[in-house]
């Protein structure tokens, strides 16, 4: 019996990061179809959705020390994007909501009653 309980618990945790993996790979496609060159489409776009999964703010995650340096970054790199990005949107935020979807950090997040339209919190 513990045998099938523990199947079942590492059935349900690989299901899991099958869901994480999708979810990554649907914020690099996303971010792809933005990107201003190769360099941003093949190498940034898929650290930043990376860094996406990870349970802190975005810029944090991506080493940057506030949310104006994030913002230049993301216009470097996916200009077209930054230009519809509303000024009192995240980053993180705006990129889960324009696939449909919360991001993983959302869901423990303590900061998401100030977050902009936030879904979790309702």
């Amino acid at each position: 019996m513990n045998i099938n309980i523990a199947i079942d618990e590492s059935l349900d945790s690989r299901h899991s990061e099958l869901e994480m993996a999708k979810l990554e790979r649907e914020v690099v496609v996303f971010l792809q179809g933005y990107a201003k060159n190769r360099y941003s489409k093949y190498v940034i776009a898929p650290h930043i959705a990376a860094m996406s999964m990870k349970m802190n703010h975005l810029y944090e995650a991506m080493g940057f020390k506030n949310r104006v340096q994030m913002g230049k970054y993301m216009k470097c790199h996916f200009p077209k994007l930054a230009e519809l990005r509303p000024p009192d949107k995240l980053w993180k935020k705006f990129i889960y909501d324009s696939i449909d979807r919360v991001a993983p950090a959302c869901f423990t997040c303590k900061d998401n009653s100030n977050c902009f339209t936030c879904l979790v919190a309702g």
